[in-house]
């Protein structure tokens, strides 16, 4: 588990804490580990741009992004090569699913549009692993989309850079980053390396204390 200093209430699973979204034990565990509810709302995530208030636990449709004024109701997402971002102010966390496709369409600004509307702040961002730029291999097709951050995969074929443009897109917010690519360590589920069906779970929550 990987939790970013300075957050109130954020955390990161790795592949040794299972894919908490569907399994139920792995989930009480991970709740019990960081001392939050084991009722968990979460999303069916379609790689768009559409973003979920949570009132309730459970499952709340179809959405990429998910956020919550509500304390003490954990809110999350799966992944498993795409970027996971945590956000978090004083009275608001959200949680966002950002693959290529939903940073094109434009998830990230769509959940700080949203966390406003409802009259919060946010105040700072957490990216959790996601496939790095040294193993990201992308077609030009995918490539277009994102002419400032195109680099090279250690085997020399064209890849992007998804957490740079991920962070650009959360300026001016303080983003705390994890150094770690999900298909060079075996310590987190990757589905490009292996075609994994699970997924790594990010989870936030305001305290109720």
């Amino acid at each position: 588990m990987i939790q970013p200093g300075g957050f109130r209430g954020a955390a990161f699973g790795t592949a040794a804490e299972g894919d908490a979204r569907v399994d139920l034990a792995a989930r009480a565990a991970f709740s019990d580990a960081v001392g939050i509810s084991k009722s968990w709302s979460f999303v069916s995530q379609v790689h768009g741009a559409t973003v979920i208030e949570a009132r309730r636990p459970g499952n709340l449709g179809e959405a990429d992004a998910i956020f919550t004024t509500r304390p003490g109701l954990p809110v999350a997402v799966g992944t498993a090569d795409c970027v996971p971002i945590i956000l978090e102010g004083s009275d608001v966390v959200a949680v966002v699913h950002a693959g290529w496709r939903g940073v094109v369409a434009g998830i990230v600004p769509a959940v700080i549009a949203a966390v406003a509307a409802a009259g919060a702040h946010l105040e700072r961002a957490a990216i959790g692993p996601g496939i790095g730029s040294c193993c990201y291999e992308v077609g030009d097709e995918v490539a277009a989309h994102f002419s400032d951050y195109l680099g090279k995969t250690t085997w020399g074929t064209p890849s992007i850079d998804l957490v740079a443009a991920v962070t650009d897109q959360l300026a001016p917010l303080d983003v705390w980053i994890a150094a770690a690519c999900t298909y060079t360590s075996e310590q987190l589920f990757s589905y490009r390396r292996n075609r994994t069906t699970k997924r790594q779970t990010a989870v936030a929550w305001l305290p109720t204390g």
